[in-house]
């Protein structure tokens, strides 16, 4: 008998204001949504830059079950083992063969039945890496018939590129949700042959800030054109993420839910 999955993404999750945000946020999240899977995408949740053994531990004593990632995966050299080691932990799927990890998983559900969840990432403005569009094709292929229930984490810059996606796998898998530009998008909707569909989910992190770096450190960037050193803001901390339905019978989104907490003050 079918019925409905319920799926919790959280958006890229920023150092330790993040996390502190998903150690405050998500067991009520956990209890108004009852996910079946909650996954996060934690490529900056190591001082910005990352993820390690030690924040991915955190994120799965919480709940979290699946930890998606991006191109700042790589500028730490500890996720590399991490990447290399716990399966449950997803770089994006085409990156060239040879790099550590995996792009995507099977996730057994508490009833016997099968998710998969898949990382991808985006080339516009981005590196020069296999194409997003044909690896999800590939991917699609070697799942083969063995689970309808499909997330993909596509991360990209280029909110054209995301778009495209969408349409691209549109009836294909359960849902394209983007990452990486840490500002949520006000498009969660299902497309026409059912697939649920966000270009951003957002970030979770501190939103007195650019992107989730101080302000004064990204102004001076933009104005003076020469490096600075990254430095997280800590301001404003807000989780940002969606909640899914999913038809277990077909594969199909019939419910996708946007949300960031604690909501932002309203100016007068």
């Amino acid at each position: 008998m079918a019925e409905n999955k319920s799926i919790l993404f959280i958006g890229d999750v920023i150092a330790e204001p993040g996390l502190k945000a998903v150690e405050e946020y998500l067991p009520g999240l956990i209890q108004k949504y009852e996910p079946h899977l909650v996954i996060i995408n934690g490529e900056n949740a190591a001082e910005g830059k990352g993820i390690t053994e030690t924040e991915a531990n955190r994120l799965f004593m919480l709940g979290v079950d699946v930890v998606t990632s991006g191109n700042h995966v790589w500028d730490n050299w500890k996720s590399r083992p991490l990447l290399a080691n716990n399966p449950k932990v997803l770089r994006p799927a085409n990156y060239p063969p040879g790099n550590a990890g995996r792009g995507y998983l099977f996730h057994q559900l508490e009833d016997g039945s099968e998710i998969a969840v898949i990382n991808l990432q985006g080339r516009t403005y981005m590196q020069t890496i296999d194409c997003p569009f044909r690896s999800a094709d590939s991917i699609l292929k070697n799942i083969g018939v063995q689970t309808k229930l499909i997330i993909v984490d596509f991360h990209a810059d280029a909110t054209a590129e995301k778009v495209a996606m969408g349409w691209h796998l549109d009836g294909l898998v359960s849902a394209v949700i983007g990452t990486h530009i840490h500002i949520p998008t006000a498009d969660a909707r299902i497309l026409p042959q059912g697939t649920g569909y966000i270009t951003d989910v957002g970030m979770t992190g501190p939103f007195d800030s650019v992107v989730g770096m101080k302000k004064e450190i990204a102004l001076k960037r933009l104005l003076l054109q020469t490096p600075f050193k990254y430095e997280v803001a800590s301001g404003d901390v807000r989780i940002c993420g969606v909640q899914l339905l999913i038809n277990t019978e077909t594969g199909k989104t019939v419910k996708i839910e946007s949300f960031m907490h604690p909501k932002p003050m309203q100016s007068l």
